[in-house]
């Protein structure tokens, strides 16, 4: 009988190591059979998951002998957490492991941004050789405009301010005497300043019904005329046709969006556009990244299994229904 079902392409040596000790079925592709995942989830006591399975309250009654829902990633967004809560699954996820990986990337692309670098490298594999084209400009001296400032905003003020920037930071979940934000030299401002204010506006917000569509047409009416967005949170924090509209206008710069609103996005205007760099999701791939999410939320799996407590949880370290460890 199955203890863990992986309906996703999540593998590591983590995983290996759970597959020594307890019946595992990884199946990369069962996401996208909801019907199929329904009926083989029944008898799991526990389900690790990415961001592609839609961990439904529908699908959580489905699953009957389920203690543990493992999260290989920090957001929640595709799983009701709600439903898990009210049936005794216990919900794990990684909030922080993969913060140091985002933010790298978050600099990575604010240099790609600002030098160009995309473009003047396909122009120049094409056989140009048009520096004058691609002038850039010096993050030293500019303003980063970081919203959410959280583990991920922190990370990315810091290094910011490595690079001679100035930080202002939007979240209204934090003081002005927060340590983070002492430590990185951050003002704390309100909304508007951050948009005025800022040449490098990054978002770090959860998809919640309050941040979606939280970059409209009115927001970016609002930034600084040649700025730049970054997008790696969730895509539904912004209207890309909001975008487009600004980034035709030239109301900004460029933008770089390593997620969209619906992943895989289907082809659009944005992907005709020079001055913006699309990634696939990446942010949090890297091989040192992946091993920390892996590492933990199999540590979570394995502990409820053998009847003890998750590390790592979202509602309650221990499932609070009729459970008994395998042996």
């Amino acid at each position: 009988m199955t203890d863990i079902l992986i309906p996703e392409d999540v593998s590591g040596q983590p995983v290996e190591a759970l597959r020594r000790q307890f019946e595992v079925a990884l199946e990369p592709q069962l996401w996208r059979q909801p019907e199929a995942l329904r009926q083989q989830i029944a008898p799991c006591r526990a389900l690790i998951v990415r961001n592609q399975t839609p961990v439904t309250a529908e699908l959580l009654a489905a699953a009957e002998g389920l203690w543990i829902v493992g999260r290989a990633g920090s957001g929640l967004d595709n799983i009701d957490v709600e439903a898990a809560s009210r049936l005794g699954i216990v919900v794990s996820c990684t909030p922080d492991q993969n913060s140091l990986s985002v933010a790298e990337l978050t600099l990575g692309l604010m240099l790609t941004l600002a030098r160009h670098i995309s473009v003047a490298s396909a122009d120049t594999k094409a056989g140009g050789w048009a520096r004058k084209r691609f002038m850039g400009t010096e993050l030293y001296g500019k303003t980063i405009g970081v919203i959410g400032f959280g583990r991920i905003g922190f990370l990315v003020a810091m290094r910011a301010k490595a690079m001679g920037m100035s930080v202002l930071a939007y979240d209204p979940l934090v003081s002005v005497d927060a340590a983070t934000v002492v430590q990185a030299q951050a003002k704390l401002v309100d909304l508007a300043a951050l948009l005025q204010g800022s040449d490098y506006v990054t978002c770090h917000l959860p998809a919640t019904p309050q941040t979606r569509g939280f970059f409209d047409a009115a927001r970016f009416a609002q930034m600084k005329p040649g700025a730049y967005l970054l997008n790696l949170a969730r895509g539904e924090v912004i209207d890309e046709t909001a975008l487009v509209a600004a980034l035709r206008a030239g109301t900004l710069a460029g933008a770089a969006l390593d997620v969209r609103a619906k992943e895989p996005p289907e082809p659009g205007p944005l992907n005709g556009l020079d001055q913006v760099i699309l990634t696939p999701h990446i942010a949090a791939f890297t091989d040192e990244a992946q091993h920390r999410v892996l590492s933990t939320v199999c540590r979570d799996v394995e502990a409820v299994l053998r009847g003890g407590t998750a590390i790592n949880y979202h509602n309650f370290p221990s499932p609070r229904r009729g459970t008994r460890p395998r042996r």
